[in-house]
């Protein structure tokens, strides 16, 4: 027989006599799963106690220390009856309780005053009101959302508690607080509420929990903002799906300029904080329009994330189902079938679904690869650079007044589209960085004085002095 019993949060005193008579009967072996904590030391101080702090120890992780305790417990429950005793209540955040339930072995369980109890009481909250989430500081979710009072336990390290007020002091508003508690239950409880960054990690142990009641910030923190722009500034009100098209296109234009600006290898902090920051302004038009949808009951952001998903899932059966795939190409040729499937077309063209409103590079690019699908494409980029030296030689016979020197230097550009998608190079970012260096060395030329009234020689000279000074290519 396994009995296991809940010591509640603080001394021995707050136990029932009940419980108490229990732990105390010498016809049991008490088994606890660690010596931090006030009942179970008080404990040891009348009776011996199996403590398993020694396990904690030796193990690399905290499901084989859970493993190991159900384990001893077991055995000794062999030789005659059990009593496992655990800090709070056996019902919360006790693993290896879960273990010995699962095993199959006869258990029976005494419920105690929990940790939730001591800090609902504590911090005066009612989980009814807003409802309450509850995490373990060993494993937050990613991404972390504090959309309500939460609860975060486990804190029982320096590491583990730095990295949890790290993670929390991201998705709440600025200046918002938090309320660290430790050891509540006993005489010696510490309260502590401050911002996340100014916490003493030193306050971290198996009795140091976090309770949260703040602004959110992050991506729920967001969405609330938008939303009250919405309602209450007069400019976002005028707004529609209509006028913010163009915010849309010239803020997409600008997370490409600094995509643009990303090393070709190794990490440039300063050229991801500009992507990130561009990333949130496109972030902002979906979420705009989700503002001005909701309005109308037509979907709000959740909709937008489920569509999302399920499109997600359905076009990735080689991960959320039994399809298999040896390589990307097979990926891409799933999900272009899997596409066509969901539109429901049965007389369409494999060009279907290109818009015509892309930047003329990107839809040359689509374009060509939808022809490529059916075969229709050049096998080697070798063939495509003949292509485009066929190319220009045309257009050399339209400057000279044989032809059309506009439709010859499209298809001179066509085709270096064509050879960019055999190299596998994006002719929008090439064609961005090509403009870039110009820039760069044309200001530079600029640098050394005016360059009006200088003649093409000394302008070359200033330009290959520039081509030392910033030789990107």
């Amino acid at each position: 027989m396994i009995t296991i019993i809940g010591l509640g949060p603080g001394s021995l005193a707050r136990v029932p006599t009940p419980v108490k008579d229990l732990l105390l009967d010498p016809g049991a072996v008490v088994v606890a799963r660690t010596r931090h904590h006030p009942a179970a030391s008080e404990l040891a101080d009348e009776r011996e106690v199996v403590f398993c702090d020694d396990l904690y120890e030796s193990a690399e992780r905290f499901d084989d220390v859970y493993e190991e305790i159900a384990h001893r417990v077991l055995d000794l429950s062999q030789k005659g009856p059990v009593l496992y005793a655990v800090p709070g209540s056996p019902t919360i955040g006790e693993f290896a309780v879960r273990k010995l339930i699962e095993s199959g072995a006869d258990v029976e369980v005494i419920p105690g005053e929990s940790f939730l109890d001591a800090i609902l009481a504590e911090v005066g909250y009612d989980p009814l009101d807003r409802g309450l989430q509850i995490l373990n500081g060993h494993e937050l979710p990613d991404p972390l959302i504090i959309d309500k009072p939460t609860v975060i336990g486990h804190l029982d390290t320096q590491e583990i508690l730095a990295d949890v007020l790290d993670s929390v002091s991201r998705v709440l508003a600025e200046d918002e607080q938090v309320t660290l508690l430790v050891g509540l239950g006993a005489d010696d409880s510490t309260i502590v509420t401050d911002v996340p960054g100014e916490i003493d990690v030193a306050l971290s142990g198996f009795r140091t929990s976090l309770f949260i009641d703040a602004e959110p910030g992050g991506l729920i923190g967001a969405v609330r903002v938008m939303r009250r722009l919405r309602a209450e500034c007069p400019w976002d009100q005028e707004q529609t799906h209509q006028s913010l098209v163009k915010n849309l296109v010239e803020e997409v234009y600008e997370l490409i300029e600094a995509i643009g600006e990303l090393p070709r290898a190794g990490i440039d902090w300063v050229a991801y904080a500009a992507v990130e920051d561009e990333l949130g302004d496109v972030l902002l038009q979906v979420l705009f329009h989700e503002a001005i949808a909701r309005e109308q009951a037509a979907f709000d952001i959740d909709g937008v994330a489920e569509v999302l998903r399920q499109k997600l899932v359905r076009r990735h059966p080689h991960v959320f189902g039994d399809v298999s795939v040896s390589n990307a190409a097979e990926v891409k040729q799933n999900w272009d079938r899997i596409k066509e499937s969901e539109l429901g077309k049965t007389d369409h063209s494999v060009l279907d679904g290109v818009a015509s409103g892309l930047p003329a590079l990107q839809r040359s690019a689509k374009i060509q690869n939808r022809a490529a699908k059916v075969g229709f494409d050049w096998e080697r980029a070798d063939q495509v650079v003949d292509k485009v030296r066929e190319e220009l030689e045309e257009l050399d016979l339209a400057l000279a007044g044989d032809g059309d020197i506009e439709d010859e230097l499209g298809d001179v550009i066509f085709s270096l589209v064509n050879l960019s998608r055999h190299v596998g190079v994006d002719p929008e970012l090439a064609l961005s960085r090509a403009t870039d260096v110009f820039e760069s060395r044309f200001r530079l030329m600029e640098q050394d004085g005016p360059l009006g009234g200088l003649d093409l020689e000394q302008l070359n000279e200033r330009w290959e002095r520039a081509k030392q000074v910033s030789p990107e290519s």
